[in-house]
């Protein structure tokens, strides 16, 4: 087994965390979903209107975003009616707001209408919320700053990548 480090290009794609991710939210409508439980609307019958989405594909996306931890339901009862769920994020799907945040920041920058951005997210100060890159020592990456990805300890090469027909652990 060789202990330079294998190019990315000799990396299985597939355990990438990204494809991992992409693999629950990639679906359409999914990421979309989750903005607007994010933004509060919690009821089947209000994300159908708010989103113009098919019911039988609200309920396929709903059931991914549950199965995979995103999402929880609590049961509730209107005055007279049967009991119904709702739907709110959990931590983890919460911990999706950045990257939501960051596709809006894109869209803004480059898909905003002549108006302007159509929403802005603010903190409860007032403030605009922004997205940023900071390094783990606090530095802001700007949009010329180099970086680099280099494998982690759950990347493996591909089969036949470089003579490596195996995972390198």
């Amino acid at each position: 087994m060789s202990t330079t480090t294998p190019a990315w290009r000799e990396l299985d794609s597939g355990a990438c965390s990204i494809a991992r991710t992409l693999t629950v939210i990639g679906e359409p409508w999914t990421v979309l979903v989750l903005r607007d439980l994010l933004n509060g609307i919690r009821r089947f019958d209000e994300l159908v209107t708010h989103l113009g989405i098919a019911r039988n594909v609200l309920t396929r996306r709903l059931a991914t975003l549950v199965d995979a931890g995103l999402v929880e339901t609590r049961e509730y009862r209107e005055p007279g009616r049967r009991a119904r769920r709702e739907y709110r994020p959990t931590a983890a799907g919460r911990d999706l707001r950045p990257v939501l945040l960051a596709l809006m920041a894109y869209g803004d920058r480059h898909h905003a209408g002549p108006e302007g951005p159509p929403a802005v997210v603010e903190h409860e100060c007032g403030a605009p919320v922004e997205v940023r890159e900071v390094c783990a020592d606090g530095h802001v990456l700007g949009p010329t700053d180099r970086v680099r990805t280099r494998p982690g300890p759950g990347a493996r090469r591909r089969p036949g990548a470089d003579g490596a027909d195996a995972a390198t652990g």
